[in-house]
């Protein structure tokens, strides 16, 4: 069996640290908002080059909260892909707002810059620019624009701890970013948890303020805010994991680099863009007949994930936005040939040969 990802292995070469930090958090009695969130929110901070980090409850928590912090709701539109996990559209659709789509590149899976300016009306607040599977998007030409009209751009960086761009990374490259600590991440948490960064000390005090109920002195609430708190011992993993994260992310390249010569000529691999620092969340390829490939990996044990096998025009809960089929051509046929191979920093180097060979035998018979 070679699993698409073996959360198991981790754990057990930090399992003294993990545990000890564990106890502390349990023995110290200080269970919220506490010594380890604070300290994990200034180490991340200074990781991804931001002025502020403030943690929440989970990567969805961090894009409500991001967007009600950069007064997003009723009658705005704020622009993002339809390839991408459901959060970033349903966030913008819970405050009242409209999800407005443009198409992604076909070679970075990421937003469009060039469809971006015809998707923009008077009701445009901002833009969510995803960095899907581990990668950047074009964040000086989306910032370009951001800056012509007057426009936030929230980066959704779930995927991209690490991260980075032209010497920036994830986080500290536009108006505020979210990030998800969900434990197939490559920064994981052992449950949920989230963050957002910013440069903006107002923004990030609102953040701050919306997380508690919007509270800022107990039982004082200057709006409506949320419970969503990242927790201690959330906190305190992450903190064990955090100096690891560069090394882990190494690794996958070094992995990714093995599916690339190996299957070169077969299928598609990841396309990098100059200047690019991949972090490959997720190692996916485009390839011809699919669904057998991922039927004939899994009969010989070889785990797989499909990323994202219906774009979020054609979900049912976005059925009242009036997309329909054939709107965004590029996503649409992403969602039928891209499968995702496993890569996770304990794979070794022989398992990565074992997936290839499979896919050599598939495309071979």
């Amino acid at each position: 069996m070679i699993p698409l990802l073996d959360l198991k292995r981790q754990y057990q070469l930090l399992e003294k640290e993990i545990n000890s930090a564990l106890v502390r958090v349990a023995a110290s009695g200080n269970y919220i908002l506490g010594p380890e969130v604070k300290a994990f929110e200034d180490e991340f901070a200074r990781y991804v080059g931001a002025k502020h980090a403030v943690g929440v409850g989970n990567g969805t928590d961090a894009l409500r909260i991001a967007l009600k912090a950069l007064d997003v709701g009723p009658g705005d539109e704020v622009i993002t892909v339809p390839f991408t996990f459901v959060a970033t559209a349903e966030a913008i659709a819970e405050l009242g707002a409209r999800p407005v789509f443009v198409d992604i590149d076909p070679r970075t899976f990421n937003m469009d810059p060039n469809l971006v300016e015809g998707a923009i009306t008077p009701r445009t607040k901002g833009i969510i620019p995803v960095h899907l599977y581990g990668q950047v998007a074009n964040t000086e030409a989306l910032g370009r624009i951001c800056e012509a009209r007057g426009l936030f751009m929230l980066e959704d960086a779930a995927q991209a701890a690490g991260a980075a761009r032209n010497g920036r990374r994830a986080g500290s490259i536009g108006t505020a970013a979210i990030f998800s600590f969900y434990p197939t991440k490559n920064l994981s948490a052992i449950g949920d948890g989230g963050m957002i960064t910013t440069n903006d000390p107002a923004v990030a005090e609102r953040i701050r303020l919306l997380r508690v109920h919007g509270s800022a002195k107990k039982y004082e609430h200057t709006e409506l805010g949320y419970n969503s708190r990242l927790d201690e011992l959330q906190a305190a993993v992450l903190r064990v994991r955090l100096p690891h994260l560069d090394a882990w992310n190494a690794r996958r390249r070094e992995i990714a680099r093995i599916y690339d010569a190996e299957l070169a000529g077969l299928v598609e691999t990841p396309f990098v863009e100059p200047g690019c620092e991949h972090i490959y969340h997720q190692y996916t390829i485009i390839a011809e007949r699919r669904d057998e490939l991922a039927l004939f990996l899994k009969e010989r044990g070889i785990g797989t994930a499909i990323h994202y096998p219906l774009p979020l025009h054609l979900q049912p809960s976005f059925a009242y936005l009036g997309y329909k089929p054939g709107d965004f051509p590029v996503s649409e046929s992403m969602a039928k040939k891209v499968i995702s191979l496993p890569i996770f920093p304990e794979l070794s180097d022989q398992e990565a040969l074992e997936v290839a060979a499979a896919i050599k035998s598939f495309y071979s018979r």
